[in-house]
């Protein structure tokens, strides 16, 4: 009995364009993602995978914050942005991966046990890898005042 297979040729290719059209889609959302977070005068927002796409002080930032204060509120701020876009982005992946696959793990993220590792060991990361004893110091504020030719 001769059987024809261009049913299912039909068939298969039926659901590989359905896929290729998923993946599409689901790259779209990805990248479509961005977070915003925002305190104290300042506002960041950040891309599907973290990285800072836009920063705005307020225009008395400066005079609210010693630098080193701008700074860590800047990285905090660019931090919680960047973890609850990569919640929203794990979501859109649950949508389409097996029930058992870890949407954090193929982001590039930590595991609950890595995360606590890392806080417990109290690891830095290679852009930390600074002479901390080096640091300037930024506690007078009278660089405000100068003009572009007395800071040289």
């Amino acid at each position: 009995m001769p059987s024809d297979h261009r049913a299912e040729v039909e068939e298969l290719l039926a659901d590989y364009r359905r896929s290729r059209e998923r993946l599409a889609a689901t790259r779209e959302e990805l990248s479509a993602i961005t977070e915003t977070a925002s305190a104290e005068g300042v506002r960041v927002t950040v891309g599907p995978q973290g990285a800072l796409r836009d920063l705005v002080l307020a225009d008395d930032a400066y005079q609210r914050h010693r630098p080193d204060q701008l700074a860590a509120l800047i990285v905090r701020l660019t931090s919680d942005a960047a973890r609850s876009a990569a919640r929203r982005a794990a979501d859109v992946l649950a949508e389409v991966l097996p029930e058992d696959a870890d949407p954090a793990l193929l982001l590039g993220g930590h595991t609950d046990s890595e995360s606590e590792a890392v806080r417990r060991n109290g690891s830095r990361g290679v852009d930390d890898n600074v002479n901390d004893s080096a640091e300037e110091d930024f506690s007078d504020a009278s660089w405000l005042q100068q003009g572009p030719a007395e800071r040289t």
